[in-house]
């Protein structure tokens, strides 16, 4: 994030946001995930909702990338319905041992959101194991 404008971290930002609210995430799910300070008071998403860039750590900026990298995958996997990711992300899946892929992320943290992107995106699991 360090090598975008203020403008274009606040639209990550936004985005970022869009996705994990259209995933049904609660604001303790959605401060966890992203690894927001603890004491980040819920208030506060819906700054990050509005106007404010998520502060930049190196925590922050590893769950962004893996979250654009699920979505990404989402839409390749399903290019005609983008209804599809956020309906995939909540439902039980047989090649995930029959779990719901966003219980995997909210139980398992950055270790969960790297299973989804791994399972959903082959050229990053290729790229990771190396």
């Amino acid at each position: 994030m360090n090598d975008l404008s203020q403008a274009e971290q606040v639209a990550l930002t936004v985005r970022i946001m869009e996705i994990v609210d259209s995933w049904g995430m609660s604001s303790a799910e959605i401060i966890s995930l992203l690894a927001l300070p603890e004491k980040t008071p819920t208030r506060a998403l819906r700054r990050y909702r509005e106007n404010t860039a998520f502060p930049i750590t190196p925590e922050v900026e590893e769950r962004l990338e893996h979250i654009v990298g699920i979505m990404e995958a989402l839409r390749t996997s399903y290019p005609h319905n983008p209804q599809m990711g956020k309906i995939w992300i909540r439902q039980r899946s047989k090649k995930l041992n029959n779990q719901i892929p966003l219980q995997i992320i909210v139980e398992n943290g950055l270790k969960g959101i790297v299973e989804i992107r791994k399972h959903l995106d082959c050229s990053y699991d290729w790229h990771s194991d190396k």
